[in-house]
This record gives structure tokens, sequence and C-alpha cells, in this order.
């Protein structure tokens, strides 16, 4: 996914194949929410901005990091619901405890981005207080695609979890997406801060 150009991505995406579809989808939201805050970072340098060097520079540490990661959860979950449509082909007396395996595999992708969408919103907090006004609007930009990435990563848990066997791990997962109401309220408080700065 990271070597296509975004024309072939969103064409792949459109297509009648089984990936990527949404949790690639909610892993883009996740990297572009990084690279988002990491440009506003960026623009955050310079003598003006002196007295917060040091965090400015973890931040753009931090969103350079969770974007590579977003972008590698985009791959694995290809990657993974593919193992899925394999195990459905498999003879019946395979099938059950492959799709098992294969669905638990599915939903760690997915549930993983819930987890950078968090870092998205945290970094974001940091970030606004101290950020280049001029880019500011950006900060939500990046908020709300965070709040797309865990809204859209958490139905792709949930459609896993009705066929995982594994109590531990449901139990897990469902930890997991009972925070995402969370970071998609702490996001739209993030862009409702933006708007109100810049209402005329």
């Amino acid at each position: 996914m990271r070597d296509q150009t975004i024309s072939e991505y969103l064409s792949q995406l459109a297509d009648r194949v089984p990936a990527p579809g949404g949790g690639a989808a909610a892993a883009l939201h996740a990297a572009q929410g990084a690279a988002l805050l990491g440009m506003v970072a960026r623009y955050t340098t310079g003598e003006k901005y002196a007295e917060h060097r040091d965090a400015v520079e973890r931040i753009i540490a931090e969103t350079d990091t969770v974007r590579a990661a977003a972008l590698r959860l985009g791959e694995e979950d290809a990657a993974a619901f593919t193992a899925v449509i394999d195990a459905y082909r498999l003879p019946k007396g395979e099938r059950a405890e492959a799709v098992a395996r294969a669905l638990a595999g599915a939903a760690r992708p997915p549930a993983e981005v819930i987890g950078l969408a968090r870092a998205v919103v945290e970094l974001a907090t940091e970030l606004l207080p101290i950020g280049n006004r001029n880019v500011i609007t950006d900060i939500a930009a990046a908020t709300e695609a965070a709040r797309a990435a865990a809204t859209t990563a958490r139905i792709n848990v949930e459609i896993n979890l009705g066929g995982i066997k594994d109590e531990a791990l449901r139990t897990e997962l469902t930890a997991v997406i009972a925070a995402v109401d969370d970071i998609a309220d702490r996001a739209a408080q993030l862009t409702n801060a933006v708007r109100m700065e810049i209402a005329p």
C-alpha cells in the first residue's frame, strides 16, 4: 500500500476485491492525522517557538512513528482479511478452526489502529496550545482523521468478534473498542476549540 500512488490505492479500494477495505481505510485515516500533526509541528520551529523546541521535536518524532505504524497496519489488515477469505474456502472439516483463527488475526490490526488514533488525539491536545496559529486548522483536520480512524477501526473489530472463540481475546478487544467513544469525544472537543479560535 505504501508504494502505490493515491490513484492506484483508490482504484483498488473501489474494485471488487477482498482487500483493501475498511480496515486499510481506517489505518490511512490515522496515518493522515499523524502526518498533519507532523506538518503543524514542523511549522512550529525556529526562534519564535524556542521555548517549545523539546516538545515540538518529540511530537515530530512521535507523529512520524505513528504514521509509519499506521501504514504497516493498513498492509497487515489487507493481508489478514485475505487470510479470512482463504479460510472460508477450506474443506468443511478444516474450516471452522481456521476461520476462527483468521478472524482473530483480522481483528488485531484495526484494534491497533484504535490505539494509534488515541495517540494522534493526545499529540493534538499537546500541540494545540503551542502550535503555529497559521496552521491550527490542520490540527482540527488531524483530530477529525483520528476520529474517523477510531470509529472505522471499531466496526472492523466488531465484525470479527462474533467468530472469535478465544474468550481472553474477546475480552481484550471489547475493552479496546470501548475506548472509541472517548477518543471521538476528545477529537470533537479539539475541533470545536479550533473552530472557536478561528471564528470571525
